[in-house]
């Protein structure tokens, strides 16, 4: 009897990005509860490293970017699927992402929201949040109230990899089953496509 090779699967790396305001995080740690997977946020990360003084301020984002695909690259090394939130801008973001997409399978939920809503969640979670300071939320809403349009001109990260769209203005559309579903592959949503080199929202 000839003896078919194992195939191992390879593990997931579902991103989940978006503008600033967006939800993010919270969708983020939903998907990771759901799925039983850890949660890997950048914010959070430059939280902790704020608050232990691991790096000044000036290297602070560099230091963090670092420790996020560091982070990532050992749970996908161990073969663990993971849910990584980040903004993911293109520019900034492809360079560390892609490399990755060498070890683990991708899928990419983009969320997008009403620009108003963002803005008042930009200046609830400055007012309610101390550690958030480390974010320069307050920066982010001076910019917007010069009339800059950073959620607006956020640029998503073009790579070849199924991408859903989740609407977070009002709750998530579409909901969470939904979302989760896409994650797993176990149903692809009519909204679904590959990202190519443009938004796909």
């Amino acid at each position: 009897m000839t003896r078919r090779p194992t195939v191992h699967r390879r593990p997931q790396l579902l991103v989940v990005s978006g503008p600033p305001g967006a939800g993010k995080t919270t969708l983020a740690h939903a998907l990771a509860d759901a799925l039983g997977r850890p949660a890997v946020c950048r914010d959070e990360i430059k939280e902790r490293m704020a608050a232990a003084r691991e790096a000044p301020v000036e290297e602070l984002d560099r230091r963090t970017l670092a420790e996020f695909f560091r982070t990532l690259g050992g749970h996908l090394r161990a073969g663990t699927d993971v849910v990584a939130e980040a903004a993911y801008q293109d520019r900034l973001w492809r360079p560390g992402l892609a490399p990755l997409t060498e070890l683990a399978e991708l899928r990419v939920v983009r969320c997008v929201v009403d620009p108003e809503s963002a803005r008042e969640r930009i200046a609830r979670r400055a007012a309610e949040a101390p550690g958030r300071a480390v974010h320069a939320d307050g920066e982010l809403l001076g910019r917007i109230a010069r009339g800059e349009r950073p959620i607006e001109s956020w640029v998503p990260i073009a790579l070849d990899a199924p991408c859903l769209a989740v609407d977070t203005t009002r709750g998530w559309a579409p909901p969470l089953e939904r979302i989760t579903a896409f994650a797993t592959g176990a149903a692809e949503d009519p909204a679904t496509r590959p990202l190519g080199r443009g938004p796909s929202v």
